[in-house]
């Protein structure tokens, strides 16, 4: 079946669809003018129609049909947003806008199509009420569902070529204008494309099938005009890298592991790195200690604008649980712990298509499957990150950390091994992840957890969350509470911890941190996403919007 695909453009009441979905407050939606109501469609009606909805908590909509200027009939569909918001939620409602317009897709095949009219309290809400909206329209889907006598014209004349989905939005405060869909096509890409790679079962995507879809992300961007660099290491070269993590853990498998390293370092950044590294021994330390740390942080409640930024993504494509065999039911549903890689897979290419201005990203994906068969690593085996430390293995289905481990290392390195650094660190390492089933019962299946080692960060993460409607919320960060969960007599550590009453998600976080290079001084996020990250059996293509709105590109900053 051929996916739905969405056109984002201003909103256009005259061009007749099929159904009209009109989403926003009811107050909203009562005083809308009568000039954006789908052609034909009685402003009466229309009143009564959104007076009839009690929204509650979750939304509610109500359907009517009507007929056009040219006697055919169409339907439209009032959305109502609830007007419960509380501190912790986003003032979009974004659970509720993705819930309520996906049955604009029903009309795809017939005349006219569907369309999305989003009203929206501010035009600054555009770009992320496009995340909203596109989570609603999956890409990927394997169905073979015969095509209905409606669906193909009803004549036997063969299957109707589907129509896009028009998405417009209107805004009580500030004008909609070409900046904002652009950023919204872009963002809304993103989201879909993180989506559609966690909703792929994993005899399609496998580690190399990944690494095909970085490179063609790159490609992308290139035809854009985008510098963009990409770097892979795959199966043994990992091990003779000193990558014990990601080798570790997909050896096993048909398919190798691979660390992925996309980087793009926009011309007056590199430049300025250039003039770092070239100033005398003292003063050049004195750089690198700025910008990896000391004073590093300053700012960073308003977000990562000008800095450097690493982007370090769990890519377990399937994980079985390896030889700590996960149930049969227990299974069903890893195809989606790359869900973290895919998550910063869809931003990294979003965001430099959007523009990252002088913010230089990077992005690393740690990419792995843990199968089972006689080459799998085993609970008493010890592994060596490329951090140099140690980990003796006692449970081999909490995998995550271990590659995750190697990524963090690798972009903490000191002097640094990213391109265009110029030896310096990056200021800020985020890492996201699938990473703990506690994270639901900790923060639930709306609001990602968060541990970071800096406030101003933490809270900008925060901030990001309501703006883009990816919520967060953060858990302790006190490593010399947790590292004694991970005591080994016989390596640095283990992967597991002892008590399993304690702070699980923190402590999973904790581990990652451990193998940041001592003398990395910067700012760290770990974001653990296994609730929002598939709900229902679908991927969300949560995390898109959350990094766009942390680096401020255009259509998530503060200053829009």
């Amino acid at each position: 079946m051929s996916a739905t695909s969405l056109v984002f453009e201003p909103p256009s009441p005259a061009k007749a669809a099929a159904k009209t979905v009109i989403a926003g407050h009811k107050e909203a939606l009562l005083g809308l003018s009568k000039e954006l109501l789908p052609a034909g469609l009685s402003p009466a009606l229309w009143t009564a129609l959104v007076e009839s909805i009690s929204p509650g908590d979750n939304g509610a909509s109500a359907t009517s049909m009507f007929e056009t200027p040219d006697g055919s009939m169409s339907s439209v569909v009032a959305a109502v947003l609830p007007a419960a918001c509380s501190r912790h939620n986003s003032p979009l409602r974004p659970h509720a806008l993705s819930a309520l317009v996906g049955s604009a897709a029903d009309a795809v095949k017939q005349p006219g199509g569907g369309a999305v009219i989003a009203v929206l309290d501010e035009a600054s809400y555009v770009a992320p009420a496009a995340c909203a909206i596109a989570k609603a329209f999956p890409l990927f889907s394997m169905k073979s569902t015969p095509t209905s006598s409606a669906a193909s014209g009803g004549d036997g004349g063969g299957e109707v070529e589907p129509l896009p989905v028009r998405v417009g939005f209107v805004a009580a405060k500030g004008d909609v204008g070409e900046a904002h869909y652009r950023a919204a096509t872009l963002a809304a890409d993103g989201v879909r494309l993180a989506a559609r790679l966690v909703d792929s079962p994993p005899e399609l995507l496998t580690t190399t099938a990944f690494v095909e879809e970085a490179k063609a992300a790159v490609s992308r961007l290139k035809a854009l005009g985008r510098a963009v660099s990409c770097d892979v290491s795959s199966g043994t070269e990992l091990r003779d890298k000193g990558y014990g993590g990601i080798y570790g853990v997909g050896k096993c498998a048909v398919e190798p592991p691979a660390l992925v390293i996309l980087s793009h370092v926009p011309k007056p950044r590199e430049s300025k790195k250039e003039e770092e590294t070239a100033k005398p021994a003292g003063e050049a330390d004195v750089a690198m200690d700025a910008l990896s740390g000391v004073g590093a942080t300053r700012g960073l409640r308003l977000g990562l604008r000008g800095k450097t930024v690493c982007l370090v993504g769990k890519g377990i494509v399937y994980d079985t649980g390896g030889l700590a065999l996960k149930s049969k039911t227990g299974m069903c549903g890893m195809k989606a712990d790359m869900g973290g890689a895919a998550a910063l897979l869809g931003a990294f290419e979003a965001a430099v298509a959007i523009g990252t201005g002088d913010t230089a990203v990077h992005l690393v994906l740690c990419l792995a499957e843990n199968a089972i068969g006689a080459a799998a690593f085993r609970n008493d085996d010890i592994l060596k990150f490329f951090s140099g430390k140690t980990c003796e293995i006692n449970n081999t289905d909490a995998e995550g950390r271990l590659v995750l481990s190697d990524g963090v290392a690798h972009c903490s390195a000191v002097p640094s091994k990213l391109p265009g650094s110029g030896g310096i660190p990056p200021d800020v390492i985020i890492d996201m992840a699938t990473l703990t089933g506690a994270q639901m019962i900790a923060t639930g299946k709306r609001h990602a957890a968060v541990v970071c080692n800096d406030e101003e960060l933490e809270q900008a993460a925060v901030e990001a969350g309501r703006r883009s409607g990816d919520l967060v919320h953060p858990l302790p960060y006190c490593p010399e509470f947790y590292r004694g969960e991970f005591k080994s007599k016989v390596a640095d550590m283990k992967n597991s911890v002892k008590d399993r009453n304690n702070a699980q998600t923190s402590c999973a976080a904790n581990f990652i941190h451990e193998n940041l290079n001592a003398a990395y001084k910067g700012a760290w996020l770990h974001v653990d996403m296994a609730g929002p990250a598939f709900i229902d059996d679908r991927a969300t293509g949560y995390g898109v919007g959350l990094v766009l709105a942390l680096l401020q590109v255009e259509g998530f900053d503060v200053d829009q």
